[in-house]
């Protein structure tokens, strides 16, 4: 694993933690999909998803789209070399259809 990628890892897991934490979502199948897949195939994966994940409805619902992976990926500029341009295209789009003040 690439410091980039476990840079994405600490990211993610944290997002997970403040979820919990914070607003009561416990995201057991995105903490399952980062222990089998890893971090970055996870990313990829529900980025690139034709809709959102059950996770991300739940993180829109209660306010919080900034803990949702394509908010982690596009916030966190230091990681965006790890994906496609196409990626966080997806990312930004998905996150302003919800609404989402998306950092440029």
């Amino acid at each position: 694993m690439t410091a980039g990628e476990q840079q994405l890892l600490r990211l993610l897991h944290d997002a997970y933690v403040r979820a919990k934490n914070e607003v009561g979502y416990h995201a057991t199948i995105f903490i399952q999909m980062l222990d089998s897949r890893g971090a970055l195939s996870t990313a990829r994966f529900l980025i690139n998803s034709a809709k959102p994940s059950e996770g991300y409805t739940a993180l829109w619902e209660r306010g919080r789209l900034d803990l949702t992976v394509e908010a982690v990926v596009l916030e966190n500029a230091e990681i965006h070399y790890l994906f496609e341009s196409s990626d966080l295209d997806k990312a930004r789009k998905r996150l302003v259809q919800y609404g989402y003040n998306v950092p440029r």
